[in-house]
């Protein structure tokens, strides 16, 4: 539970989850929890992949490796964003969970607009999501969402709205991110879902300039949520990361 996620302080202010704070928090518990001061691994999916992303920049020490389930490097989202019709038009539910009336729309009719996030492309609901998940995820929501919210409306990373110009307001067009934020000296692995409705597999090229030590697994047919849909790739890839010698 990242700042703002379950029972971890939900602050109110959209400057406490800024990437700095996020990242600070990680460091601090692993150097909390670590007699070595360090994580073997770094498992991370979605917005914990962007935190650690982050973690692996700032603080490599501290990661011995990362493996990154489905959450785009900074640099090839920026550029994805910037660039790519397609990912733009996929990314632009992040102007919704934008807005400050995003937490009380989400929680409507029992979290349906939620659940509905999980949906397989052609509509249907996922084996997965039994009726005793969909319960877990609506007891951990029911903690609160407006925390998880914060992290778009603070992230400079959202897609240009439809028709808009490059000199409107937070307009990412001409954005640059330092190459000096970007690189990543640590081991890393990704895990990628293939048919991700929100993260394109393009997000996945020219990540070589960034991250030097990297492989990567493509999971066809797999969508967004890599853990609930190949729990077992992700378990074998896992093992396997941390059995290899200077990964």
């Amino acid at each position: 539970n990242l700042r703002g996620y379950g029972r971890s302080s939900q602050p109110t202010s959209i400057s406490d989850y800024r990437a700095k704070h996020l990242v600070e928090d990680l460091a601090a518990l692993i150097a909390l929890e670590s007699t070595s001061n360090h994580a073997a691994c770094v498992i991370a999916h979605d917005w914990g992949g962007a935190v650690a992303w982050g973690l692996a920049n700032r603080y490599p020490a501290q990661v011995q490796r990362l493996l990154i389930l489905n959450s785009p490097h900074p640099g090839a989202f920026l550029r994805e964003l910037q660039q790519n019709p397609a990912q733009q038009a996929a990314s632009q539910y992040m102007h919704f969970l934008r807005r400050a009336d995003a937490p009380q729309l989400l929680a409507e009719n029992n979290w349906q607009r939620m659940l509905g996030f999980f949906q397989n492309p052609d509509g249907s609901q996922p084996a997965w999501l039994t009726p005793e998940r969909q319960q877990q995820y609506r007891d951990h929501w029911d903690l609160g969402v407006h925390g998880a919210c914060m992290f778009y409306a603070a992230s400079p990373l959202t897609p240009p709205l439809p028709g808009s110009s490059a000199d409107d307001l937070h307009d990412i067009r001409g954005l640059i991110l330092p190459d000096e934020m970007l690189h990543i000296p640590v081991p890393v692995r990704i895990l990628w879902g293939d048919s991700d409705l929100a993260l394109h597999p393009a997000l996945l090229n020219g990540l070589e300039h960034w991250v030097p030590n990297l492989q990567i697994e493509h999971l066809k047919g797999t969508g967004h949520w890599v853990v609930h849909e190949q729990a077992e790739a992700v378990r074998r890839t896992l093992a396997d990361f941390l059995s290899t010698k200077n990964s």
